[in-house]
């Protein structure tokens, strides 16, 4: 009730003022807004194009997570490859590399984003606070809010009657949406990013293990590693550019070339260190 009154206070008319007559245009505006406003409506259409940055942000980190266990994996299968042609070796490291990496990212993951999600936690309990030191301070945040919506376009007027109804609304959603940038309903989930983080790189990492466990002839557990995991990178490559709305064929290529380049370097580097070594 206090909130009303508070907010009615900040748009009520001098009493010298008289209403102004709207014009015909102003009349169709006014319901050209309306109309708009109701989702229901028949006169609104379905959105035809959609947008790439908008296509389910976990599925892109997915890709990258599955890419990250694919190279990690492959690389240090084929550089223990490099070094000695054990089968039970390659085997070894394979398992090893998917494990560490695996619960790596995992923990990683979990503590990047409970850290994200106490920073938004604290930054709501702080507006919260703000609301709560009287009407000083909530005539300060409606102000606030009124500036960002004039910042983003409005015209002074219109931003104080939206941040007027954003208040008398929901304040504290509000503020988190339009200053923090944070979805009240939609806050970050370390246990979600952790579990997801984790079975992403497990799929990748797993690809070239299964290539080359299987396969006693060293000269060709080599090859087959190479060209499971070239596959692969050209399926997270093309998938990571559809995602996004890029070339299929530069998005393959780029992650293919990074690919072997970390092929390439770590089965230099075991074949070097190896040599020298009966293992």
């Amino acid at each position: 009730m206090a909130d009303s009154t508070f907010a009615a206070s900040i748009v009520k008319k001098e009493p010298n003022d008289a209403p102004e007559a709207k014009s015909d245009a102003d009349l169709e505006a006014q319901k050209i807004g309306t109309e708009a406003a109701d989702v229901s409506s028949p006169l609104l259409e379905p959105d035809e194009h959609q947008h790439f940055s908008q296509r389910a942000p976990w599925l892109r980190a997915g890709v990258l997570g599955a890419n990250d266990g694919l190279v990690s994996v492959a690389s240090l299968m084929i550089g223990v490859g490099g070094g000695s042609s054990a089968l039970h070796i390659m085997i070894l490291a394979g398992l090893a590399g998917l494990v560490g990496g695996a619960l790596s990212m995992a923990v990683g993951e979990y503590i990047s984003v409970a850290s994200q999600k106490d920073a938004e936690q604290a930054d709501i309990e702080k507006e919260k606070q703000m609301q709560a030191k009287g009407p000083a301070a909530r005539q300060h945040e409606l102000e606030e809010l009124a500036a960002i919506y004039e910042n983003r376009g409005l015209s002074k007027t219109l931003a104080k009657q939206v941040a007027i109804e954003f208040t008398e609304k929901d304040v504290i959603r509000a503020h988190a949406r339009d200053e923090l940038g944070i979805d009240i309903d939609d806050l970050a989930n370390p246990l979600q990013a952790c579990v997801a983080s984790a079975f992403a790189f497990c799929i990748g990492a797993g690809i070239p293990l299964l290539a080359a466990s299987f396969i006693t002839n060293h000269a060709m557990r080599i090859m087959s590693l190479v060209l499971a995991t070239t596959a692969a990178l050209s399926a997270f490559g093309s998938l990571g550019a559809w995602l996004g709305g890029a070339n299929l064929f530069k998005g393959a290529a780029r992650v293919i070339l990074g690919g072997w380049i970390a092929l390439g370097i770590t089965y230099g580097i075991g074949r070097g260190f190896g040599a020298g070594y009966q293992v």
